[in-house]
């Protein structure tokens, strides 16, 4: 089962209900912007508002990475 699907920094995180836990699903808006390698199942949470939390924090850290220059390169 689906819900809503919330907006964040370019991204829709679409939680859904399995296995008696909510998961999200993260799929990038643009094309300048990079595919989640995470599968779906690898948040799972009692509460929808956790996954969705831990969703938008997986898209933080992944765009903090992007953000870095690389240990080789001057800045």
């Amino acid at each position: 089962m689906t819900t809503e699907t919330y907006q964040y920094r370019g991204y829709d995180i679409v939680p859904m209900w399995q296995w008696s836990s909510w998961c999200t699903g993260i799929y990038a808006r643009r094309v300048d912007l990079p595919i989640m390698s995470r599968s779906t199942l690898s948040t799972m949470a009692p509460e929808k508002d956790e996954a969705v939390a831990e969703a938008k924090h997986c898209i933080d850290r992944l765009l903090s990475r992007l953000k870095q220059p690389a240990a080789n390169e001057r800045v």
